[in-house]
């Protein structure tokens, strides 16, 4: 029985690797300027090197590549977290609010910071993620403030509470935008569709401390997570100090959320759609599913951003609106299972 669930997990982590793979070869090779196989190796290897394949490989094509496979990564992780915690398999950060709020935070950022500090910039890049966990943690503040009942998240107030923060904010990122100069409101439009567009190095860079550290801590609470979903007295009552535990399970989530939002803009459905994929190939041990979730996140992203960049060309659809057309009727057919 145990070799038969270790042949299905290696099958799913595998199969979910050869996706990457593939789309990775995709994006690497296709473009405005296509280049071969042999020409990304050996631009990678360093032989006979042309400035052209550089540019494209190194400057443009890599860094978008890599940023969308953390991206997904972070997103798939936390919302297999969060829907751990709320016990709801509808909950995701982008219905939540909680990309709401990071991403209200950074737009506050650009319009106070109005250019004196550069977007692009070393500082900026890192300055951004703290601005998107303070309103991340602001969102989950509120969503335990209005969705507690007796003493305990209720599911069914936490999906109408996280819509309506997720409105809230989402009205006042769109009057600060508003209020922006013309340069800086087209930059937040860009980055609000959820955009990889101008990945770079230092986004990499920005986003690495999160995905090494918030992953290890949350895989080490997989336990936990499992079991959280027996009920809270039920864990409580097996040694588990509940409330510590989900406090540190949603900040290490938030976190993540925080730093990919700043990164990339609110990217909507990846939390919710990767763990799913991941307890139906998998089962539900979060030791299993988290990875899982992670992966096919990144397999999401990186597709996602293929279909963006090429089926349009030579124009561009962000990568958060090409995830929202599989995403929203994904989540009505979720709805109305539930409701059954």
């Amino acid at each position: 029985m145990r070799s038969g669930s270790s042949i299905r997990i290696g099958a799913a982590f595998g199969g979910t690797a050869l996706v990457i793979l593939a789309a990775m070869y995709l994006s690497v090779t296709n473009g405005m300027f296509d280049m071969s196989v042999l020409d990304v190796v050996k631009t990678l290897l360093r032989i006979d090197p042309v400035r052209e394949h550089d540019l494209v490989v190194f400057e443009f094509r890599l860094p978008r590549i890599v940023l969308a496979m953390l991206v997904g990564a972070a997103l798939g992780m936390a919302g297999n977290v969060i829907q751990g915690v709320t016990r709801n398999g509808l909950a995701d950060p982008g219905i939540l609010g909680i990309n709401a709020g990071a991403g209200m935070t950074v737009v506050l950022f650009m319009f106070l910071t109005q250019g004196a500090i550069a977007a692009s910039g070393w500082l900026g890049v890192m300055l951004k993620p703290m601005f998107g966990l303070a309103g991340g943690l602001l969102a989950t503040a509120l969503i335990y403030l209005f969705a507690r009942h007796n003493g305990s998240l209720d599911p069914q107030r936490l999906i109408l509470v996280g819509i309506a923060i997720a409105s809230g904010f989402g009205a006042v990122t769109i009057f600060v935008s508003l209020k922006m100069n013309p340069n800086d409101f087209e930059m937040a439009a860009v980055w609000l569709a959820g955009s990889i567009y101008s990945a770079n190095w230092k986004f990499v860079v920005t986003m690495l401390p999160w995905l090494l550290a918030m992953p290890i801590l949350l895989w080490r609470r997989s336990r936990v997570l499992d079991l959280l979903q027996l009920g809270e007295p039920t864990a409580g009552g097996l040694g588990v100090n509940v409330e510590r535990e989900k406090n540190i399970l949603l900040a290490c989530s938030i976190a993540l959320v925080s730093a990919s939002v700043a990164v990339s803009g609110s990217i909507g459905f990846v939390g919710l759609i990767a763990p799913h994929l991941a307890r139906r190939l998998v089962g539900e041990r979060h030791s299993a599913t988290l990875p899982l979730s992670g992966l096919i996140g990144t397999a999401m992203v990186v597709v996602g951003d293929f279909i963006g960049k090429t089926v349009f060309a030579p124009a561009e659809l962000a990568v958060g609106i090409v995830i929202s057309i599989i995403g929203v009727p994904y989540f009505v057919f979720l709805l109305i299972r539930a409701r059954r």
